[in-house]
C-alpha cells in the first residue's frame, strides 16, 4: 500500500534514506541531498509517501507539485527491499499521481554517478534532458510523460 507518510514516521524515513544512499556517498564524495532531508517538514508540506509491506516502510517518494509537472525529488527503497518491484511501483503510483494532479509529466534528477539510478531510469521510459553541476554535483535531468509510466 502506497500511503501519505505520517508526522511519527519521519525518523523512520530519514533512517531508510540513510540506508538506501549510504553505498553512494564514496562514490560521490559526500553525502548524496537526499540524506539531509527534513523529513518532518516534508510530511508535513504533504510531499512525502511511503509504500508499505509487511507492517514495515519499504520506501517512500517525495513529490512536489510544480506548474506543469510531477517533480520527483527522491525515492528510496530499503536495501532489503530492492530488485522486487518496490521502485516500480512507487514510480507508477508517482505517475498516477501526476495525472491525478492533472500534470502532463514527471521529472527528477540524480547524481552521474549512481549508475544504477541511471539505467533504472532509462529502463523505465525516462529521457534525458540535461546534466549539468549543481551545488556542488554532477546531475542528470530525466523526464517522461505520466501516462507512459502509469500504464
Amino acid at each position: 500500500m502506497i500511503r501519505p507518510a505520517r508526522l511519527e514516521e519521519a525518523p523512520a524515513l530519514a533512517a531508510l534514506v540513510e540506508r538506501a544512499y549510504a553505498h553512494y556517498v564514496p562514490a560521490i564524495g559526500r553525502r548524496p541531498a537526499p540524506m539531509d532531508d527534513d523529513y518532518a517538514a516534508r510530511i508535513a508540506a504533504g510531499e512525502a509517501w511511503v509504500l508499505e509491506e509487511d507492517g514495515g516502510i519499504a520506501g517512500l517518494l517525495v513529490l512536489e507539485a510544480r506548474p506543469d509537472h510531477l517533480w520527483l525529488d527522491n525515492i528510496a527503497v530499503d536495501p532489503g527491499r530492492q530488485h522486487a518491484g518496490a521502485g516500480r511501483r512507487l514510480m507508477r503510483f508517482a505517475a498516477g499521481e501526476a495525472l491525478r494532479r492533472g500534470l502532463p509529466g514527471l521529472r527528477l534528477l540524480t547524481n552521474e554517478m549512481m549508475t544504477r539510478n541511471l539505467d533504472f531510469y532509462r529502463r523505465l521510459g525516462f529521457t534525458e534532458i540535461e546534466r549539468r553541476e549543481e551545488k556542488g554535483f554532477r546531475r542528470v535531468f530525466f523526464a517522461i510523460p505520466a501516462a507512459r509510466l502509469a500504464g
